[in-house]
């Protein structure tokens, strides 16, 4: 009797060790799971280092572009730290040193001179440029497939310059000599004024380089540029874009029509352009960015992209300033006041 009563306790000690033993499993087990549950809802958050070169409406419609996107694609998950270098390119390297620094996420070069600095100061961050004419020529690259590779990529501001040639025929064929004006420090500008040149001298143009280095000649060279050509054309160019009142107030007294590569110059000094939209370039890099920051796209393989249209533009003041008849085809800019 005994033996049974004792087999009995240990029957009921086993089983009670084995439910308690089966409780905290389920306990670890249900932990786990709320664990994991509470990662995959945790919000991941990024650090994204802006370097603009200098304020003016296109650059500034580039930037808020690109923020647009990322917050529309990562909602609160993005902080930026939003740099001007005022067209000063040591600021530049200063700018991005600092955000090399802080281990940013990721970089926004807004124009070239940023792009360039970004580009010397880290292999490791990824660098995106946006309002870049032409990569090949800000990074000195030889065989140019379409990618920059490593760690950047981007988008470009290049209308294309063979409309921009065809235009300037539309608008002015009886002219004989274009003055080409724009900065010898900018190398993206000296690419679009070589490539221009080339088609405008196949139509039978005579084309003269005017060049300043800063703002502190572009009202000299701008005079000179009125005394020695029919027509000016100037590139997508920043220090052109930052003076256009200082170029607006030698060329419309000389009644020298001026034809810009992008419309915020256009706006200040301009009679027509073949323009893009800024905002639209930087809205395509705000998307690159939130791809190479989830671990999307690759950055290495990304393409460098180009705004999805170009739309032909006159700036109405001017042209009735200058008389000119305005060709078919031609939308009016909207110029605030």
């Amino acid at each position: 009797m005994k033996k049974k009563i004792l087999a009995l306790l240990l029957c009921g000690c086993m089983i009670f060790c084995l439910a308690a033993c089966g409780s905290k499993n389920d306990t670890a087990d249900n932990g786990d799971k709320q664990e994991s549950t509470t990662k995959d809802d945790s919000k991941e958050s990024y650090k994204v280092g802006i370097c603009q070169l200098v304020q003016h409406d296109a650059l500034d419609a580039a930037t808020q572009g690109f923020k647009d996107a990322l917050n529309e694609a990562l909602p609160g998950q993005v902080t930026f730290d939003e740099q001007n270098a005022s067209g000063d390119t040591p600021t530049c390297a200063t700018i991005i040193n600092t955000f090399v620094s802080d281990k940013v996420d990721l970089i926004l070069a807004n124009a070239t001179a940023p792009l360039q600095a970004a580009a010397s100061a880290t292999s490791e961050i990824p660098i995106l440029g946006t309002s870049i004419t032409d990569y090949a020529t800000a990074l000195e690259i030889s065989d140019w497939t379409g990618t920059v590779g490593g760690n950047i990529s981007g988008t470009s501001d290049l209308a294309p310059l063979d409309q921009q040639a065809e235009l300037i025929k539309e608008w002015f064929p009886d002219a004989k000599t274009i003055g080409m004006l724009y900065c010898s420090a900018e190398p993206n500008s000296e690419y679009q004024v070589k490539v221009i040149t080339d088609y405008l001298e196949d139509m039978g143009y005579t084309c003269t380089p005017f060049t300043f280095t800063d703002t502190n000649d572009v009202s000299s060279v701008t005079q000179a540029a009125c005394d020695g050509a029919d027509v000016i054309y100037i590139p997508t160019d920043n220090t052109a874009a930052s003076n256009t009142e200082a170029i607006a107030n030698v060329v419309l007294p000389a009644k020298v029509p001026v034809v810009a590569g992008e419309q915020g110059i256009c706006e200040g000094c301009g009679v027509a352009t073949l323009s893009i939209n800024y905002y639209d370039i930087g809205y395509i890099s705000g998307q690159q960015a939130a791809k190479i920051l989830t671990g999307e796209a690759d950055i290495s393989t990304m393409p460098i992209e180009s705004a999805p249209e170009v739309t032909k533009m006159y700036n109405e003041a001017n042209c009735t300033e200058l008389g000119l008849t305005v060709p078919e085809g031609y939308e009016a800019m909207e110029i605030s006041e």
